[in-house]
């Protein structure tokens, strides 16, 4: 054997030296594809079944037609905006025998509120009697409530009687002593070329003779009142009764939800809460300036409702949901993103997204200038839920609630 073919032999019958790098021949890995064809079958199925579920969404119309609109950065929660726990303090009464008392008037120690349930509830001390219905039964539903009536601003006029608005019924006049009931304005009756869809709240002159009221939407009704905010539909109005002449005149319109209404000291102005806005307008309707508007109170820190007389010779205004900041307001949010508002009402009820609203109550009152003096605030609502207005009246700050089943009572001397 020759040298190089030793050496071949050598090299072929080398000892083979097994350590831990040492690699097994390699084999298709089976549970990995296995895997892999899960996973590719799985999307495929969730993408079948999604995607006609995709395209009916995208075909199905939406119940509102959402216009884009800006609002400003909510005002920070400090100095008179600071969270406090005050609210809390109040005291609930006749709670589950009364359902969303959501104004209140008094007549010297008698308090009267409109409910839920189309009445006029008068309360005397612990006692609550019905004073009047204005519509007809049944009542307690969403579907009933456009015929049983729902009851909404009410005011004590100069000659000592009720003047009520009701969402779906129009304006009336009730006594306080018989009951008896007067219809003023039918929401039948036509209003510069249109009908009225959602009366809300309302105010009196000190001579009676003119009576100043919000019709919040001519397209949306009180039942369907997210709708309205969520859609922005700037188709809201002030409306001016005269109750001599039994006129109706349009004071201003193309207001975003306009809602609870405060005469001016000289009756030549009406404050107007315009809910969807967070602010309030002042609204001329006498005097040269007739028929102007200007702002009163610009971004507020939360959607103000009810507006009424503080006795310090300010307003208390009260608003149910807040825009944090610091925080995350989703109204704020989608005020500019009318294609995700279509989405979501084409998933969710009304009753669903209420419930995804945060709860938080908000009392704030503001001078003649519109600078805010003081605020009451409940987080969550834990005691004060849903609040529509703040009455003042002896010492005390009543609470109505669009929902709530009960009436709260404020001991202003303790705050």
């Amino acid at each position: 054997m020759n040298e190089p073919e030793g050496l071949r032999f050598r090299r072929l019958n080398r000892p083979q030296i097994i350590t831990d790098e040492t690699h097994e021949p390699q084999y298709k890995n089976t549970s990995t594809y296995s895997g892999k064809v899960f996973r590719v079958t799985l999307l495929s199925l969730v993408a079948f079944l999604l995607f006609p579920l995709l395209v009916l969404i995208f075909l199905i119309d939406s119940p509102i037609q959402p216009e884009a609109f800006s609002l400003n950065e909510p005002p920070l929660m400090t100095g008179c905006y600071e969270p406090n726990l005050i609210l809390r303090q109040a005291e609930r009464l006749f709670e589950e025998q009364l359902i969303g008392p959501e104004s209140l008037a008094n007549i010297g120690d008698v308090l009267y509120t409109g409910t839920a349930d189309g009445k006029i509830v008068k309360i005397e001390g612990k006692n609550m009697n019905v004073l009047a219905t204005l519509g007809k039964p049944p009542c307690g539903s969403r579907e009933q409530e456009h015929t049983c009536g729902r009851p909404l601003g009410i005011r004590v006029g100069p000659n000592g009687t009720l003047f009520v608005t009701d969402a779906y019924l129009g304006l009336f006049e009730v006594n306080p002593v018989t009951g008896e009931v007067q219809s003023l304005v039918s929401t039948g009756k036509m209003i510069g070329g249109r009908r009225l869809g959602f009366v809300n709240d309302l105010d009196v002159t000190q001579d009676g003779k003119k009576v100043y009221f919000t019709d919040s939407s001519s397209r949306w009704q009180r039942r369907d009142f997210m709708h309205l905010i969520m859609e922005a539909t700037a188709d809201g109005r002030v409306l001016e009764y005269d109750t001599e002449s039994k006129e109706v005149s349009v004071m201003m319109e193309n207001l975003r939800f306009p809602n609870g209404i405060q005469l001016f000291p000289d009756e030549e102005s009406v404050l107007v809460a315009e809910t969807t806005m967070a602010r309030i307008r002042r609204v001329h309707v006498s005097g040269l300036n007739k028929g102007g508007m200007d702002t009163f109170i610009d971004n507020l820190p939360g959607f103000p409702d009810n507006i009424r007389r503080s006795s310090s010779g300010g307003y208390w205004v009260a608003m149910s949901a807040v825009r944090p900041n610091p925080g995350f307001s989703m109204l704020d949010f989608l005020s500019q993103r009318p294609w995700i508002k279509k989405f979501i009402f084409k998933l969710f009820s009304q009753e669903t997204l209420v419930k995804f609203v945060p709860r938080y109550s908000l009392v704030v009152e503001l001078q003649d200038g519109g600078t805010c003096v003081r605020s009451f605030h409940d987080p969550h609502g834990m005691v004060a839920a849903y609040i529509s207005e703040a009455h003042e009246y002896n010492g005390y700050l009543y609470l109505g609630s669009f929902r709530s089943p009960y009436l709260c009572k404020l001991d202003l001397s303790k705050v």
